[in-house]
């Protein structure tokens, strides 16, 4: 089952930023890498600008993806491995299960993976009764506390190191400790014995080459290769938009991954996957299946206010900035994309008024497109959401949001459009807000709606005359 719970948006944030670990924790991982990343986009030979070089790229692939996926899987096929087009969550999930019983699979291990989280893909397997486990350290944590990710990159972010000692010890049996090593070499070992006895592993996919035909996983615990290569079967999943045309595009996508997501130039372990193991490789599946996944991704490339977001690499950049993912961390969000790109995103994946949210609680400010390594224009598409959820919109099944909010803002379009008539309004809000609680030329409460602009906040009282009648005075 697919975990959607944005509607809990605004109260899971309230608590979020109730919770003190977290807030330190995402204060931290915030002032690290966000800065690190910047510095290292200076430093790549090519210059920061690369970061629109690699934008154009990824709209011509977008704009091409027909092609570019037909060739992949082509290619693909040629070393042996087997490709299967998926239109829906379900679908997807359901080939897998296939594959699974067709070879009697009873164990598999995962590496980190995002789009299995969004088509629910452990929730289906574990149903089915087939042993899934993660493996990635973090997924792992997680899903021993049965949890969801709160971050792309780093999943277990809220969780402080005694969380993790008392959870050790409650599913793995050990003494407790906070020790990261002692808790590392623990998981290791438990999770040593979960790769040797695996039926099938499955992975997801950074990037695909279409003119080379494999998929690129990379990992900094080598836990993905282990994964990959250690089960006889292999499937992989894939957003159908994660495919590149060239290995030249390839490698400027990929050395800009590794920066946006964690500011390196390369990341730990880098797999490049075509196919299954040949008769001269030691080692490598038996069997290898790429399952792409459209799962609404059609919808947003026919809509060319949203297709750049097809652009995203899930590299989480624009999380590591973000002052809104800064304070409410990722499970507020309520589905498996978290911060700017989650804001936009998800509405387009589960419905724009269902995710309403999400889109209006960001704050416009931009710091996601400059920290995005393909640089993205993420606060253009919030407000296209936001303009959606004013007008409604028939194409995406949108209802109006609030026809009192259209008509107040209908209202102040007309005030000042004139400036004798705005003028006048000024002199009403002077007048009016001597009823209006406040001291020392602030106000402290606004009335009936407006009361959310002063819930946390003071706002400066209406001066008896504007600026520019002041200046005219001062002039004459």
């Amino acid at each position: 089952m697919v975990l959607i719970n944005t509607e809990k948006y605004i109260a899971e944030a309230k608590e979020a930023m109730k919770d003190s670990n977290l807030q330190k924790a995402l204060s931290s991982f915030q002032h690290r890498i966000g800065p690190a990343t910047a510095a290292t986009y200076q430093k790549l030979p090519e210059g920061p600008e690369l970061r629109l070089k690699a934008h154009d790229m990824r709209m011509r692939a977008i704009e091409n993806l027909d092609v570019l996926l037909e060739v992949l899987a082509d290619n693909i096929h040629r070393r042996g491995g087997r490709v299967f087009f998926a239109a829906t969550a379900k679908e997807a999930v359901d080939y897998c299960l296939q594959v699974a019983h067709q070879h009697r699979v009873k164990k598999i291990v995962k590496g980190k993976s995002m789009v299995t989280e969004e088509i629910g893909f452990n929730e289906a397997l574990i149903a089915a009764g087939i042993e899934v486990t993660e493996t990635d350290l973090g997924e792992y944590i997680i899903q021993l506390a049965r949890e969801h990710p709160s971050h792309i990159i780093a999943p277990a972010i809220h969780k402080t190191r005694k969380d993790i000692g008392r959870l050790f010890a409650d599913k793995l049996g050990i003494p407790y400790t906070d020790d990261p090593p002692t808790l590392t070499q623990a998981a290791r070992k438990a999770l040593r014995a979960k790769f040797m006895a695996a039926d099938m592993g499955v992975s997801g996919c950074n990037l695909a080459c279409a003119e080379t035909g494999h998929i690129t996983t990379v990992s900094n615990e080598g836990n993905i290769r282990m994964s990959t290569t250690l089960p006889p079967i292999h499937v992989a999943f894939m957003g159908m938009e994660r495919v590149v045309a060239s290995l030249e595009e390839h490698d400027i996508l990929f050395r800009l991954l590794a920066r946006g997501a964690a500011a390196q130039n390369m990341a730990g372990y880098v797999s490049y996957v075509g196919g299954p193991a040949t008769s001269d490789q030691s080692d490598g599946p038996q069997e290898f299946h790429l399952i792409i996944i459209d799962n609404g991704r059609s919808r947003i490339l026919a809509d060319v206010e949203f297709r750049e977001m097809l652009c995203c690499i899930r590299c989480a950049a624009c999380l590591n900035v973000c002052p809104v993912y800064g304070k409410i961390g990722g499970h507020a969000y309520g589905f498996a994309y978290s911060g700017p790109v989650g804001a936009v995103v998800t509405p387009l994946l589960v419905g724009i008024n269902r995710a309403k949210d999400l889109c209006q609680g960001e704050t416009l400010c931009g710091a996601c497109q400059d920290a995005c390594p393909v640089n993205i224009d993420i606060p253009r598409m919030l407000l296209a959401l936001r303009a959606k959820l004013a007008d409604g919109d028939k194409d995406w099944n949108v209802v109006r949001n609030s026809l009192a909010e259209k008509v107040a803002f209908q209202f102040w379009a007309w005030v000042i459009s004139k400036r004798a008539r705005y003028d006048r309004f000024l002199q009403l809000g002077y007048l009016a807000q001597k009823w209006m609680p406040g001291a020392d030329g602030m106000i402290s409460r606004l009335p009936l709606a407006l009361h959310g602009w002063t819930r946390s906040r003071d706002i400066k009282s209406v001066a008896k005359a504007s600026f520019k009648k002041r200046w005219q005075n001062r002039q004459s």
